[in-house]
């Protein structure tokens, strides 16, 4: 997929070098040493009324040439030749900066590379097919998922979308803690809750740091509308496994569903407890023993951590032989990377895991485990406030309970979510259920989807007047010369280093952030290049240039996870 982007700095490095070494042959600059080359930044600038373009090879090259940059750019410039390239003009500003302004080879050549991208325009081979593995939600199924399960789902799905264009090969995988104190204590809870509800058994005491939510009513009526009474008298700890191995499995069904709706889809929803059956903690936790990176306190084995960079040491198994979540999720992550052999994992997890993050990762690098830090990487995200109309909400309006995912979908849709929690990750997020709903150009999903549609409509309404959308070279590219056709073509070559970006940069914001900007670009091209009613060969350009916008805006909101309307 061709990076226009890309072929322009590539172009402007090999014009630059072709004229060193003309200015070098006729006596205007040195030689530089054998095997050292020019070289320098090349960029786009902030103000573009100097060039599209500005290069700082003159600059860079001074120390070694002992010359002043201005002259080395002055030779350069003039020992420079532009016929048949993506340029048409050169200039140098201040100490020897040199600008460069595109021509009409490069706007035509972007769009012919969005025409011929399609619904692939944007992809790249960064990644070269690595195996990435992303990681996300990982909610525990001990109760409804959370309006922070509701982000992490959007960031990790778009991210993975993201690194997917960008050449990866990527496996989205949901990880289910089905065992250990917590699934024993969701059992307990459910059990208590049920007897609660067996005649005569009103006094059963709820245990200590129970799971006192509404949900767990709901599972043990769920049961005891199935069973009765009939298991009253089944011993407390069978009873609470019972409860246990029927919530797990009815509440994974339930998040599968809820996250189906969200337009989430894993590749593969892990389950804990298979670690346990293999024996694979066991074999872990003895790799690191084996290596001395573990003693014995109070009956409990500990993890040399801050001997591995960790600011504590961290308990493994716990005296009553138990292992703890620390040593589980080692055994989980060597998992993802000596069985299942992916190259990199990236873990999306909330602000409260933060200190988590940083300690496991000094764990994962210990030579026993052999994880390098940049295979291993933790996208950690703000917490989410909910408002409506300028106050805070914890609450669903249908409800009356703690707003959970399915709760939001109810009142605002799929699109305005999966838009509006795919922001900044590091950045803490107001997430304005008002705004959410508006249909204005102030709520940027419909903002965006609005330019989408608007599009469509031209397209079909030119269609009705016998101007279908044409190829790029059966129309007069040449023609799109106006100042807001040129920024919107410049933008549009823009997507495939966003998605690079974003990629990198583990921040599929960046996609939301871009296609805004199209959008905005977009309405103002509308407004300043009337279509309908000029002539004929101006009209089909214009037109294939909103086509083509259309394309982009498009892949983006497919990024994203949402819907491209073609009426609003």
């Amino acid at each position: 997929m061709t990076n226009m982007q890309t072929e322009a700095r590539r172009e402007i490095n090999a014009l630059i070098s072709a004229a060193f070494n003309k200015a070098v042959q006729n006596g205007e600059l040195p030689a530089l040493p054998e095997h050292d080359t020019l070289s320098g930044a090349v960029e786009v600038p902030k103000d573009t009324k100097n060039g599209d373009w500005a290069a700082t090879h003159a600059l860079a090259a001074a120390k070694k040439l002992q010359k002043k940059p201005r002259a080395i750019a002055e030779a350069l410039v003039n020992n420079m030749e532009l016929e048949n390239t993506y340029f048409n003009a050169i200039s140098i500003a201040g100490p020897g900066f040199i600008n460069l302004t595109l021509s009409q080879k490069w706007y035509t050549d972007v769009l012919s590379s969005v025409e011929n991208g399609g619904d692939n325009y944007g992809s790249s081979m960064l990644g070269a097919g690595k195996r990435v593995m992303v990681e996300f939600v990982s909610a525990n199924p001990t109760g409804p998922m959370t309006i922070g399960n509701a982000r992490g789902g959007v960031l990790g799905d778009a991210l993975a979308s993201v690194m997917s264009r960008a050449g990866y090969n990527v496996w989205r995988e949901f990880y289910v803690n089905d065992s250990g104190n917590q699934v024993d204590l969701f059992g307990r809870s459910i059990n208590a809750r049920y007897m609660q509800l067996v005649p005569g058994e009103d006094a059963v005491d709820f245990p200590e740091d129970g799971y006192h939510g509404d949900d767990i009513r709901e599972l043990a009526q769920l049961v005891f509308d199935e069973k009765g009474g009939s298991l009253k008298d089944m011993p407390e700890d069978e009873r609470a496994k019972y409860f246990a191995e029927f919530a797990i499995p009815y509440n994974t069904a339930l998040m599968k569903k809820h996250l189906e709706r969200y337009r989430i889809n894993f590749d593969e929803w892990f389950f804990e407890s298979t670690l346990h059956g293999s024996g694979y903690v066991d074999e872990t936790v003895k790799l690191l023993e084996d290596n001395g990176l573990t003693y014995e306190k109070d009956g409990a084995v500990w993890l040399k951590n801050i001997e591995l960079g960790a600011d504590k040491d961290e308990v493994l198994r716990r005296s009553n032989g138990f292992y703890t979540y620390y040593a589980v999720d080692i055994a989980y992550h060597r998992n993802k990377f000596v069985t299942r052999g992916f190259d990199r994992v990236i873990d999306v997890w909330g602000a409260d895991h933060h200190g988590h993050a940083v300690r496991f990762a000094s764990t994962m690098a210990a030579p026993a485990l052999g994880i390098s830090s940049e295979k291993l990487t933790f996208l950690i995200m703000q917490m989410v406030r909910m408002t409506r109309d300028g106050e805070s909400i914890k609450v669903s309006k249908r409800t009356g309970k703690a707003m959970s995912l399915n709760d939001l979908l109810d009142e605002v849709s799929v699109d305005a979510c999966r838009f509006f929690f795919n922001a900044k990750p590091d950045n803490h997020l107001e997430f304005d259920l008002g705004l959410a709903v508006r249909q204005d150009s102030e709520n940027p999903v419909y903002y965006v989807q609005y330019a989408h549609a608007r599009i469509c409509s031209l397209v079909a309404s030119l269609e009705s007047d016998g101007f279908a959308v044409k190829g790029v070279a059966d129309i007069d590219s040449a023609l799109l010369s106006e100042d807001a056709e040129r920024a919107l073509i410049k933008l549009l070559a823009m997507l495939p280093d966003e998605i690079e970006g974003a990629a990198r940069e583990l921040d599929p914001s960046r996609i939301n952030r871009y296609v805004i900007e199209v959008a905005q670009h977009f309405h103002k091209f509308y407004a300043a290049c009337r279509i309908k009613g000029e002539a004929g060969e101006l009209v089909s350009a214009r037109l294939k240039l909103a086509a083509l916008t259309k394309t982009v805006i498009k892949n983006c909101l497919d990024i994203v996870g949402v819907s491209a309307p073609e009426r609003m």
